[in-house]
């Protein structure tokens, strides 16, 4: 699974430009015969599928996030060859064009399966969505400059399945503790949008912000640029973190003059992860953010 990580992350990080399978296999260490078959029975798609859709979705994202961007400038940061190139795919993908895309309704009918599946594990449902400017809760931005940071991580596909992000949370405690290292800062960040992207193919990771790390096993090594975040400190339960990235994204931002980054957001424990039990948090959500 670790080799397959460095693909993907490869992929991820890679989208704008051209992604051939001999070079993909070769960033896993895999010959190109043998990495297709293997990343296709772990993803449960192939290479190909896979990076369509990652640039699909990155381009849904944009859309969303960054409207002042034309459709044209929307193609082409996420690796499609024309405008027309992308209307083939996204029509292909989603049964209309770009332009005529409801995104509204999209993102509404994804958060509602999210906010069904927290029901159901959790109990009664709670409001996890604001709309464009109330801040009941008294949210509030600090804008830090973070540094360039290696992570040791774990991986977890479909996240929302009720235990498993805990439990990979535990497995790297485990293995912090083991090393010394239990005390450092630790992250969760959601490389995908779950109001963009199915929860199935939803990919969460748990880090750890360690000096150095050697891949090996399920423990991945990943390194984040510097980088500037708006940040929402935070107690509460999942409902109140969901509240929190609402407000971030469809309040602070479009005022703020800034647009998201081509990094995921971060949760940012206070302490060690699920510490204060797992359904309260104590944590700093982190935006990554750039100039508009």
């Amino acid at each position: 699974m670790e080799r397959v990580n460095r693909a993907i992350d490869h992929i991820v990080r890679n989208l704008a430009q051209p992604l051939r399978l001999s070079e993909v296999a070769e960033v896993a260490g895999f010959s190109r015969f043998h990495f297709h078959r293997i990343f296709k029975a772990i993803l449960g798609e192939p290479l190909n599928l896979f990076v369509k859709r990652q640039r699909l979705e990155r381009a849904l994202h944009l859309m969303s996030h960054a409207p002042n961007r034309s459709l044209t400038e929307v193609a082409l940061d996420c690796g499609f060859s024309s405008s027309s190139d992308f209307s083939r795919s996204f029509r292909q993908r989603y049964g209309t064009s770009p332009s005529t895309f409801d995104l509204d309704t999209f993102s509404n009918t994804r958060r509602a399966e999210l906010d069904g599946v927290l029901s159901r594990q959790r109990g009664s449902p709670r409001v996890t969505t604001l709309p464009a400017g109330a801040n009941p809760d008294g949210f509030a931005v600090t804008l830090r400059d973070l540094p360039a940071r290696t992570v040791a991580y774990i991986r977890v596909l479909d996240p929302y399945r009720e235990g498993v992000a805990q439990a990979a949370c535990e497995r790297l405690v485990a293995w912090a503790i083991e090393r010394g290292v239990a005390d450092g800062q630790w992250l969760g960040y959601m490389w995908d949008e779950p109001e963009i992207v199915a929860l199935a193919d939803c990919r969460y990771d748990v880090a750890l912000v360690v000096d150095d790390v050697v891949s090996a096993g399920e423990i991945g090594r990943l390194e984040f640029p510097p980088m500037r975040v708006a940040e929402v400190v935070l107690s509460g339960d999942i409902a109140l973190e969901a509240r929190a990235l609402d407000w971030l994204y469809k309040t602070w931002l479009p005022q703020s003059g800034y647009m998201p980054a081509d990094q995921p957001c971060f949760e940012a424990w206070i302490g060690r992860p699920f510490a204060h039990r797992p359904e309260h948090f104590e944590i700093a959500c982190q935006l990554p953010v750039k100039r508009v």
